[in-house]
């Protein structure tokens, strides 16, 4: 066997095989919960607006009510308040932050409440008018019926955040039909990690998901659109359109934030604060009926063009007072749905001035570079787009036009939409990650091999006398009995081993292997990478291990210290900080210069 048959391109994972079986499970229950919350919406919706118990599919915009319609969004919001205030705060807001936040600082732990609270109070919000998706509470409750399962098993922390997400992104695939793009918000925006133990379970998942919406929901995309291909004019148009797409973006964001810290002045308790904003909401959905609810055949007329300029114009604008209200008043509700509106509505104004002849794919584009930009997940919007509506040719200007709109929200914007709340709570969330370099490394390439041991049969006092006198070398050495590694051995052991002034002469004349006693000692493999010894070092608080070739015989082979473990971040600073220039730019019809010809005399 090879040398380096213990280096991989991924870490193995004996434990794969039971977690991708509870991931499918997580997938149906999603699936489920999906179901169950569309129904309520369906059903609260009726209720409210029309005064029937129905699971029939109608939109708010058709009611009667009038002038009363304004009071419909805040028995809403006052229900939901009530249910925050005495069920669980968790259900307030639009579930994201919240799953984030349960996964980085909870231990991906989440209750039972959450898990029937929030579907039940984002039916009740959305039903009675609320500007909202049904995707954020989804992603919620979908990720703690995931939590739940995994705490009725034996698994780690790692697994147990793996299976939340797995749930998050099942119940995202259920509601839009759309599992790449779930897969790729797992992975940009909730896993902060690319690893095959976390990224094939949850694809596991969305795939089981994507099969089970079938019998509830159909096949085909929410909303069917083809374009035709884009002309040398579309990549101007994609600059514009993904800077202002970009700009909307961030200044969705802080007014929604501003409008909470508003919010957060009142002299009033949270629980009003859902009636306060659906009391805007009904103002807003009397003047514009076509803003209440969900408003997915809003986008669909405004990706179909069916929308006249003026009137989206006036739509849109209600719409987004009506959603950054309602969201920073602390209801329950979602992000996705609002932001492919008024991200299509940009785009179908941008339609009428843009160069090309495209008019009919810049709602489609501002849609998915807005969603982008405003969750910091570029690569799953532009998936999330082709999933919503099957246009192939769109492809290049949703690329182009949704990195253009992120890189712009990274320079203008300190965090998204999704990590500011949890940023206010007190937690910073870093978003970038690579390979770290101690993953990259193994023991064997760092460790000292020449390394000079003390046998376990001499004494104390020999030992103190001999290796840590005054011409003392190493700090410290590991101590061998019939070639099998005891442990390491410092002065400081050997001074706290001998004890009290009375104690010193008898203990001093004991063996060094009494100094260990029977405890196993903590030892490293070879094969194993840095930052899994690293840990171990950390959490027995050790300064140094034995390397041992294998875990049988316990033969010393090298020493790995902290210091060693620091030099695979040296190569790692270089290529980060130390600016190289190997070649020098010439022209390349320049003239050859020659050194001057001195004259002699």
């Amino acid at each position: 066997m090879s040398m380096d048959s213990h280096k991989r391109d991924f870490s193995a994972n004996a434990r794969l095989p039971g977690i991708f079986a509870l991931a499918a499970c997580i997938g149906v229950v999603s699936t489920l919960a999906a179901f169950v919350l569309l129904n309520l919406i369906h059903l609260f919706t009726n209720l409210f607006f029309f005064g029937t118990l129905s699971f029939a599919e109608r939109s708010p915009a058709e009611n009667t009510l009038g002038l009363w319609v304004i009071g419909v969004p805040v028995i809403g919001g006052l229900i939901v308040g009530l249910m925050a205030r005495y069920g669980s705060e968790k259900i307030r807001g639009h579930g994201i932050p919240e799953a984030i936040e349960a996964i980085l600082f909870g231990k991906s732990r989440m209750s039972p409440k959450v898990a029937v609270l929030k579907p039940l109070s984002s039916g009740i919000v959305i039903g009675s008018g609320g500007p909202f998706g049904a995707e954020g509470p989804i992603i919620m409750t979908g990720g703690a019926l995931g939590s739940l399962i995994a705490q009725c098993v034996k698994v780690t922390s790692a697994e147990r955040k793996t299976l939340l997400v797995a749930g998050a992104a099942a119940g995202m695939t259920a509601v839009f039909g759309t599992p790449v793009a779930a897969v790729l918000l797992a992975v940009e925006l909730l896993l902060f990690e690319w690893r095959p133990r976390s990224f094939l379970p949850v694809a596991v998942a969305c795939a089981v998901a994507g099969f089970a919406r079938a019998l509830f929901f159909g096949t085909g995309p929410l909303f069917p659109l083809e374009t035709a291909a884009p002309d040398g004019w579309s990549l101007l148009s994609c600059v514009i359109a993904g800077l202002l797409s970009g700009a909307l973006a961030s200044g969705l964001s802080a007014a929604l934030y501003k409008t909470e810290d508003l919010f957060g002045k009142l002299p009033i308790h949270w629980m009003w604060w859902p009636a306060l904003g659906g009391l805007v909401v009904g103002i807003g959905g009397w003047f514009e009926p076509r803003a209440l609810g969900v408003g997915y055949d809003v986008i669909g007329d405004l990706l179909h063009q069916h929308i006249a300029l003026q009137i989206a114009l006036a739509l849109l604008a209600v719409k987004a007072v009506m959603w950054v209200v309602a969201l920073g008043s602390g209801t329950s509700g979602g992000v996705l749905a609002p932001l492919l509106m008024l991200g299509a509505g940009l785009g179908a104004v941008l339609s009428h001035w843009l160069p090309g002849n495209q008019p009919a794919l810049w709602p489609l584009v501002c849609m998915a570079a807005t969603l982008g930009a405003t969750l910091g997940a570029p690569l799953t919007a532009i998936v999330f787009a082709f999933g919503l509506t099957h246009d192939s040719n769109a492809l290049l200007p949703l690329l182009t036009a949704t990195l253009i709109a992120h890189g712009f929200s990274t320079v203008v914007m300190r965090r998204s939409i999704m990590t500011e709340k949890i940023a206010r709570r007190g937690y910073h969330i870093y978003r970038e990650y690579g390979v770290d370099p101690l993953e990259r490394h193994y023991v064997d390439e760092v460790m000292t091999a020449a390394v000079e041991s003390i046998d376990a049969g001499i004494t104390v006092g020999d030992a103190l006398r001999t290796f840590f006198g005054v011409d003392q070398v190493r700090r410290a050495y590991p101590v061998v009995r019939d070639g099998m590694v005891m442990g390491v051995v410092e002065r400081a052991l050997l001074d706290r081993f001998c004890g009290k002034d009375g104690e010193v002469g008898a203990r001093r004349a004991m063996k060094l292997a009494d100094v260990f006693g029977e405890t196993a000692p903590a030892f490293a493999l070879p094969s194993e990478t840095c930052r899994l010894v690293a840990t171990r070092l950390a959490v027995h608080n050790l300064e140094r291990l034995p390397v041992v070739a294998d875990r049988k015989s316990m033969r010393l082979i090298g020493i790995v210290s902290r210091s060693d473990l620091v030099k695979p971040s040296l190569s790692h600073f270089d290529e980060e900080h130390k600016r190289e220039r190997f070649r020098r730019l010439t022209p390349l019809l320049g003239k050859r210069r020659f050194a001057p010809v001195r004259k002699a005399g």
